[in-house]
């Protein structure tokens, strides 16, 4: 879930008793937006959020893993050969997300997709698959946290990251963000966190290694009566780096930097209440190109 550069992720560099202030060390600033010109038939413009709010938090998990991975990873690895497909170094222009026929994933690691094609499609599904795995409510959670990490991490990594994670989300940070030492919801409420991806972009792309950005939104927060935490949107763009490890692709770095972000519309804000009804009563997808 999103937010601001990538300096002093690692290390909870500028972390507060505040959970919701400097979270990963972004410490992001908003700025407001000028008053529309007089006449504008939609009036002024909203002003932004402000950034010791919820939103803050919304993008700790990746933002947390993104860049212990990117840390620890040191040099590039090359793919088996060091040879490029034809796609290999050029920037994709975006892609139709039309069907292509193509069945996304032949099976499934737990509750994540896997088994996905060896070619461009089958790494931008991976990516896309693994942000929502990666943004969701269960890395709060000690034993589900591990599971998601093995099913989309390259071994290698597995074992480290695991510790700086469970390390990273301590009973005083599940605390300040309104959770359980065990990472549950408080009775009563429903704590909400889901990413959802809106579209993919190659960067890079070879034979065993590619390069994907996905540009997600984001749900995170608490819901229902008495929550003081309401649940928030953000916006942002994960950048994974993929690699083809025992026939399937698995994450062997990622970062996270906020945006782009649209201007919000006009909806009225639902109640506690009926987030909450929504987040238990519709599920997520498998996402394929």
């Amino acid at each position: 879930m999103s937010l601001g550069d990538e300096d002093g992720y690692g290390n909870d560099a500028g972390r507060t008793s505040d959970a919701y202030s400097t979270i990963g060390g972004t410490r992001q600033t908003r700025t407001r937006l000028p008053d529309g010109p007089t006449g504008d038939p939609y009036g002024p413009r909203r002003p932004a959020r402000n950034s010791r709010s919820l939103i803050t938090f919304a993008g700790v998990v990746i933002l947390l893993l993104g860049a212990i991975a990117f840390a620890n990873m040191g040099g590039d690895k090359d793919g088996s050969n060091g040879k490029s497909d034809t796609t290999s170094g050029a920037k994709a222009d975006a892609a139709p997300t039309s069907p292509t026929g193509t069945k996304p994933v032949t099976g499934k690691n737990g509750t994540i997709p896997a088994g996905f094609a060896h070619d461009q499609q089958g790494a931008e599904s991976a990516a896309s698959n693994f942000a929502v795995a990666l943004g969701s409510a269960d890395m709060f959670v000690a034993s589900s946290r591990q599971a998601i990490v093995q099913a989309t991490h390259d071994p290698a990594v597995v074992g480290k990251l695991t510790e700086d994670l469970d390390a990273a989300y301590s009973p005083d940070f599940l605390k300040n963000v309104g959770l359980n030492a065990d990472g549950a919801a408080p009775d009563g409420l429903t704590f909400v966190s889901r990413t959802v991806p809106v579209g993919t972009k190659v960067v890079e792309h070879t034979a065993d290694s590619a390069t994907i950005e996905v540009w997600c939104t984001g749900l995170v927060g608490m819901a229902g009566e008495g929550s003081t935490k309401p649940v928030t949107e953000t916006w942002f763009t994960i950048s994974e780096k993929l690699r083809w490890i025992g026939n399937d692709w698995k994450i062997e770095s990622s970062s996270q930097t906020e945006g782009p972000t649209p201007v919000s519309g006009d909806n009225r804000a639902s109640s506690a209440d009926e987030i909450a009804g929504a987040v238990e009563g519709y599920g997520g997808f498998v996402y394929a190109r």
